[in-house]
């Protein structure tokens, strides 16, 4: 079971595991490994992510959807 979680939030510093954007999602994995996406891999991978992961921090909310 995937759970939503309010932990430290990300900073700028945080950067996309794929991409190297700013990262607006950190996904902890059931075998206990950290991920960070942007938005735009986040999106592309949710659904697998999703059946893999412990926790996931979206912080999407902060983004202008103007923008994406």
């Amino acid at each position: 079971m995937t759970t939503t979680i309010e932990a430290t939030p990300l900073t700028a510093a945080d950067r996309c595991d794929r991409c190297n954007a700013q990262a607006y999602v950190r996904v902890v994995l059931n075998a206990g490994s950290e991920l960070l996406f942007c938005a735009h891999h986040y999106s592309k991978f949710s659904v697998g992510l999703q059946a893999k992961a412990r926790e996931i921090h979206d912080e999407t909310h902060k983004l202008d959807v103007r923008e994406l």
